[in-house]
């Protein structure tokens, strides 16, 4: 048996548990979403990506969830923390994006199971979705009235911008809903050049085959035409929420130091060092594709072809390794970072590789640093 709850009840579990803002949204299908996300796959700006791409039909409609869906409770969590200034480094290192830093996401499942617990108790039911394809999650959260569409495509809280994770609850229970927060950017486009490879195309549109956030998550080769744009990212990029002028109040609110997890930087050599294991223990809350450290490898070697540091004996040590390697893949990288790095003696071993991935390589003109 039910027993009614009211927003504002479950608005101050969420709050006292951590969350920063909460919406309530109308369980019903995005049907301008699922139209948007079949769009974008035909265009190809999903660059592969599947996620809630997989399935538009199910990602867009919250009933699919849970069968007698009425309401969509949003929460958002704050991530930002300040970084401390580091000097140059004397060996490589790689940058990780804010949100990738901490388990964020962990910190907002509590508020969001503070929220179902008291719907339980109160005899509904409720299913908490978090980073999950199962559901667009900035769509609920504009259709909860949480914030707007940033021309970033990030969804923005007034006054304090996208620094945020967000999370449904679906539930049973019908409550009133919020309306769509009418804000926006105005005319402030900051973000558009801020992009190191001009992922976004135009106001809203973003192509995720430039985007270098996704293409660190992706299969296959590094694009070329990227690779010195990555510079030592090699986690996620930040680029277009630092450039964002709403983002610098979240800034100021939230003062706080990254104190645990990550950090802002790893190793380079530690990850073109680590075995198998020990690289999927220490990063595996990453998304690496197919969980095949390989990819790790691909992008710290990147990374490390964009150091600008003079080679080091390590470097030179690291190098020799992966162009040793059995994984052509890998190895093809290793061929750029060398080349870029002005090491081309350590290629002459080389000169014969079956591997076309190699023998590109060998041939490609690379600018070096």
């Amino acid at each position: 048996m039910t027993h009614s709850l009211s927003t504002s009840e479950l608005s101050e579990a969420g709050i006292k548990h951590g969350l920063d803002s909460i919406g309530f949204a109308k369980a019903e299908v995005f049907t301008s979403t699922k139209e948007y996300l079949i769009e974008r796959k035909q265009e190809g700006l999903h660059g592969g990506m599947q996620f809630t791409y997989r399935n538009p039909e199910r990602s867009t409609d919250p009933s699919k969830t849970l069968k007698d869906a009425q309401t969509l409770i949003v929460g958002a969590k704050s991530y930002w923390r300040r970084q401390s200034n580091l000097s140059k480094p004397i060996e490589p290192l790689g940058r990780v994006a804010l949100y990738a830093q901490e388990d964020h996401y962990d910190q907002l499942r509590s508020g969001l199971e503070a929220i179902a617990k008291l719907l339980e108790q109160h005899g509904y039911r409720a299913r908490i979705l978090i980073d999950d394809n199962a559901l667009v999650d900035r769509e609920a959260a504009y259709r909860a009235g949480i914030g707007w569409y940033g021309k970033n495509t990030n969804i923005l809280l007034p006054k304090r911008g996208s620094w945020f994770v967000l999370g449904s609850v679906v539930t049973n229970a019908k409550l009133a809903p919020h309306s769509p927060h009418e804000g926006s950017c105005g005319t402030c486009e900051q973000c558009i050049p801020a992009c190191p490879t001009q992922a976004i195309s135009s106001p809203g549109i973003l192509d995720a085959k430039k985007c270098l956030a996704w293409l660190l998550q992706s299969e296959g080769q590094f694009p070329i035409e990227f690779r010195e744009a990555l510079g030592n990212r090699i986690y996620g990029c930040d680029d277009c929420q630092t450039a964002c002028p709403v983002n610098r109040r979240e800034e100021r609110i939230n003062d706080n130091f990254s104190s645990n997890g990550l950090g802002a930087t790893v190793l380079i050599y530690e990850i073109l060092e680590m075995g198998d294991h020990d690289l999927l223990e220490k990063f595996g809350k990453w998304y690496i594709p197919r969980r095949d450290p390989r990819y790790l490898r691909r992008n710290a070697l990147v990374v490390l072809g964009n150091t600008t540091n003079p080679p080091s004996r390590k470097t030179r040590e690291v190098l020799l390794r992966w162009l040793q390697s059995g994984d052509d893949m890998v190895r093809s990288h290793a061929v750029w970072a060398a080349k870029r790095l002005k090491l081309t003696e350590l290629l002459e071993e080389l000169l014969d590789d079956p591997s076309p991935l190699v023998q590109e390589e060998l041939e490609r003109e690379v600018t070096p640093n």
